[in-house]
């Protein structure tokens, strides 16, 4: 039994979201077309801000590359699951297994590090809007992005870590349709609690840190606005931020109850339908939700369009 807990496995098996042939069809063609939607919305959004001057400002310069990250973030888990979907072929290998997991968590780290950036921003355009070209420069925005990637690569390189130094043995199946640390934390057959406890500490600061960011700076922002003397003044600074929050309320709820709680590595059952929103959804509405809520991009789009 030793030995067989120390024998290393040369592939999984993916049995996330497992039902009849004619359902895995439906999966298939619905994280296809998602993921489709997810690549033009947010390639259309890069190409807008590239594209119109008026929107070379720090705010869209990490809209931009929060539309890069969401692709990317996307492509790591879709394309897949979407072919799984459509061969029933769910095996994955132990090497395709850990780089999976290691894009994964940094592209998933990485976004709520921009959101908190995004959330800074906002808050200096609208508290402290004479100073803020001068805070806002160029290149504290490229040191913001550098350190979010930064960031995401610590945590994706110490749960990866971590993760794949326990044994796997037996029916290796990992309970989810992408190789989350939790699922594949569960599959394993060693003791997990240190895992376990590595994976809340890590990815709940990570979590709550970021969160802070957001709620202290949104505090500021909402004080702020509600001492503007005119409507208009308090529609305009409102507008500017409510794309930003309806986003975060999507990703920062899912995640928390994903990672942030105790027991998130022992019930991945509860976790197969909460992965899809945040995976494959939520990259494919950021676009949406950017351009529907702010007059500005929607202003560009049309001129780009008459072009």
């Amino acid at each position: 039994a030793k030995m067989e807990n120390h024998t290393r496995t040369s592939e999984f098996i993916l049995v996330g979201l497992k039902s009849h042939p004619g359902s895995q069809l439906l999966l298939s063609v619905l994280f296809s077309t998602m993921y489709i939607v997810t690549v033009v919305g947010n390639v259309c959004m890069i190409l807008i801000i590239r594209m119109d001057s008026n929107l070379h400002t720090p705010m869209y310069f990490f809209l931009e590359n929060l539309s890069t990250l969401d692709i990317c973030y996307s492509s790591v888990i879709t394309p897949r699951a979407a072919l799984a979907f459509l061969l029933g072929r769910r095996n994955i290998s132990y090497n395709g297994c850990a780089s999976q997991m290691f894009f994964f968590s940094l592209f998933g780290t990485t976004e709520a590090f921009f959101l908190a950036v995004m959330a800074y921003d906002r808050f200096t355009a609208v508290c402290n809007p004479l100073l803020y070209p001068v805070i806002m420069s160029r290149r504290l925005c490229v040191l913001m992005v550098m350190g979010s990637y930064l960031s995401g690569c610590i945590n994706s390189t110490i749960q990866t870590g971590f993760t794949f130094s326990l044994s796997f043995c037996g029916r290796r199946e990992i309970n989810h349709f992408f190789c989350d640390v939790a699922a594949v934390i569960h599959a394993s057959c060693s003791h997990t609690l240190v895992n376990e406890l590595v994976m809340l500490a890590v990815c709940g600061s990570i979590i709550v840190g970021t969160a802070l960011v957001v709620f202290i700076s949104y505090g500021y922002i909402i004080l702020t606005i509600a001492q503007m003397p005119s409507a208009e003044s308090r529609h305009k600074a409102f507008s500017t931020c409510s794309s930003h929050m309806v986003t975060i309320c999507l990703f920062f709820g899912t995640v928390f109850f994903m990672y942030a709680r105790p027991g998130a590595a022992s019930s991945p059952n509860k976790s197969n339908t909460i992965s899809v929103f945040y995976t494959v959804v939520i990259p494919m509405l950021n676009p949406f939700i950017y351009t529907l809520r702010n007059r500005e991009v929607k202003r560009s789009l049309k001129k780009q369009l008459k072009r």
